[in-house]
């Protein structure tokens, strides 16, 4: 990854530098007194970027032992500390098929071991647990997603590249993104809906750390960063994507206390399929491969070899197109799906189940 180019400071801005220098003194730049209104509003400005400043550290000095580096055999992430009884929440694709951790924590000189609880894929989150809690160990506290507006400034807290306990900061660019992520040697991994998109920088290693808003709750866990294929599939800067925090507690709070999922909450047709092309290679539809016995499809009347052009109003050409379509429905929702069977084209109503 390339690193970021340094911009020099321009002359004038040294001189802008100066002349608030000059009103803090009770100068003036225009011979106007130290008293004028104006001079009071420019002095005003350095005292609120140190107020702002300070909030910064705070925040940083609050959360930042919450969050830990997690070391797998072959991959580096990030996790936060989700109680008091050692729980760690991070990214599934971070621990992969593995078992066993070691896990650096804020108070711990040595990496620690941790193991699995269970792993998500379907939300890319998993949960691991300490297998000797430390003294001093300080659990996270995570916000509500409903709050999370556009504007407010995150700060993205995780071990990028390795290096251990970074902090970078941005804003929260869009809030309700479904993002489809990519797996290694092609292919697409989990499809994740309401994902808060941030401007803050995350790279390799910020995955399953910390998003955080100035009022120091976990708002998101870094998971991935949009890549340009433009300029051959590298990070986009700026574009990252972190799950919400209610989803967070939603699914650490069922792995906890019935060492899995149960309620996902996310719809499901209740089949496996592939993308199609037509006749100039071009994407056309998701064909059915299996169908579930009872569940959605079936009880639809779908049946293997056809193929899904529509879900809901949604037009369906590849399988990531249709796993995005349905990442904003719920189970138990009645939508209508088009598919072709023969080459005769058929709509049918369909109640989704649940993945």
């Amino acid at each position: 990854m390339d690193a970021s180019r340094t911009r020099r400071i321009p002359r004038t801005a040294a001189a802008l530098g100066s002349c608030c220098l000059a009103l803090l003194c009770g100068c003036s730049a225009a011979g106007s007194p130290a008293g004028d209104p104006a001079t009071a509003r420019a002095a005003a400005v350095p005292a609120a970027a140190s107020d702002l400043q300070d909030q910064y550290q705070r925040v940083i000095k609050d959360v930042l032992p919450s969050v830990v580096q997690i070391q797998a055999s072959k991959d580096l992430g990030s996790g936060v500390v989700y109680d008091g009884d050692g729980h760690i929440v991070t990214n599934a694709h971070v621990v992969q098929g593995e078992k066993k951790f070691k896990v650096t924590t804020a108070n711990s000189e040595e990496p620690l071991t941790a193991t699995l609880v269970y792993s998500y894929p379907e939300q890319d989150l998993a949960v691991l647990r300490l297998d000797k809690k430390p003294n001093g160990l300080k659990a996270a506290s995570f916000g509500d997603t409903e709050k999370v507006e556009v504007g407010q400034i995150t700060l993205a807290m995780g071990s990028p590249l390795g290096l251990s306990s970074s902090v970078t900061e941005g804003i929260v660019s869009a809030t309700g993104r479904t993002v489809s992520e990519n797996q290694e040697g092609g292919g697409t991994g989990a499809t994740i809906p309401n994902m808060v998109q941030t401007s803050a920088a995350i790279n390799p290693g910020n995955s399953g750390g910390a998003l955080v808003n100035l009022d120091g709750q976990v708002i998101g866990i870094p998971t991935l960063a949009a890549s340009d294929p433009d300029l051959g599939g590298s990070a986009a800067p700026g574009i990252g994507f972190a799950i919400p925090g209610s989803m967070v507690k939603t699914v650490a709070d069922q792995i906890i206390k019935q060492g899995k999922v149960t309620d996902s909450g996310r719809a499901a047709l209740g089949i496996s399929g592939r993308t199609v092309v037509d006749v100039n290679y071009q994407p056309a539809g998701v064909a059915v491969v299996t169908v579930k016995p009872g569940d959605a499809a079936d009880k639809a009347g779908i049946r293997a070899g056809d193929i899904i052009t529509g879900l809901g109003g949604d037009h369906v050409t590849t399988i990531t197109s249709l796993a995005e379509s349905l990442a904003a429905d719920r189970p138990g929702q009645k939508t209508k799906v088009t598919y072709s069977r023969e080459d005769v084209e058929r709509t049918v109503d369909v109640t989704l189940g649940e993945q």
